[in-house]
């Protein structure tokens, strides 16, 4: 089972980071995504992202342009039968998500691996609206792709040894590392962040302290990089809120209830960097 052409399908922050990475590490990639428009965005944020690297000596233009020629873009789901692999990285929804991996499974040859970039949704299900659970696997990026190091893969009940070994493989040829997790609701980093996440959410709703103040403590008592309310609004809080519901309906413990004030933002709107405002306020 070799992989030299991959299909990401998803062209968002996160799909046109998995892209770069793969044609970078010399794979042939289509990124594909419902209007041409999406394309296109996606691809302008590969070639912004490789120019920043030409300007900063880590590549040649010419090294830039042979990445970019490996990139092509589709807005049809169809060319997926010309792909050994398809890294899926739509919206997070479970009813899309099953519906695209019915989609491509009736598309693509019986040797094609269905692999989702999902960040809490449970493999097992997804792969349970294909005719080949044990090609199905999750492989969880960091965000932003092209510099976190780390990759998720996630074994479904029926995925292989045989197809869990390629994604290995292929993962350490990113220049990723490659850690090992079972399928339960938000795997290993979004079963331990999101709580984390929540619970800085409920100190400010309960008034212990102000944003600024919690931020600070994790920072500098804790040594995290960024706070955990800064952290939200970069992720998005309705995506924060989407895991959250997804870990409080998979273990059905009231621990990973969802602060009311996180509903209450996204409701209105304030969704973090994404939409100027969040926990803070962005130009």
């Amino acid at each position: 089972m070799n992989v030299e052409k991959i299909m990401v399908v998803g062209a968002g922050q996160m799909g046109s980071g998995i892209a770069q990475v793969c044609a970078i590490a010399g794979y042939e990639v289509l990124l594909n995504d419902l209007k041409q428009e999406f394309v296109e965005r996606g691809l302008g944020v590969i070639a912004k992202n490789l120019s920043r690297q030409v300007e900063k000596g880590r590549m040649s233009a010419e090294e830039k342009q042979n990445v970019l020629d490996r990139l092509t873009i589709s807005v049809d789901v169809n060319d997926a039968k010309d792909v050994d692999l398809v890294i899926e990285a739509a919206v997070e929804n479970m009813e899309i998500k099953a519906k695209l991996f019915a989609q491509l499974d009736s598309i693509t040859p019986e040797h094609v691996i269905l692999a989702s970039n999902t960040s809490s949704l449970p493999i097992t299900e997804i792969a349970a609206a294909t005719k080949r659970p044990e090609k199905v696997i999750g492989m969880h990026f960091m965000n932003p792709v092209p510099v976190m190091k780390l990759v998720e893969i996630i074994r479904g009940l029926a995925t292989s040894d045989e197809v869990y070994e390629v994604i290995e493989t292929m993962t350490k040829k990113l220049g990723k590392v490659p850690v090992e997790v079972n399928d339960f609701p938000g795997f290993v980093s979004n079963r331990i962040l999101m709580p984390m996440i929540n619970e800085a959410i409920y100190t400010l709703y309960e008034g212990v302290a102000s944003k600024e103040a919690i931020d600070e403590v994790m920072k500098l008592g804790m040594n995290h990089p960024m706070g955990p309310l800064t952290l939200a609004d970069f992720i998005g809080l309705d995506t924060c809120l989407y895991i959250m519901e997804t870990l409080h309906e998979g273990f059905g413990d009231d621990k990973y209830r969802p602060c009311p004030l996180l509903r209450k933002y996204v409701k209105a709107g304030w969704l973090g960097r994404k939409t100027g405002r969040g926990f803070y306020e962005y130009e």
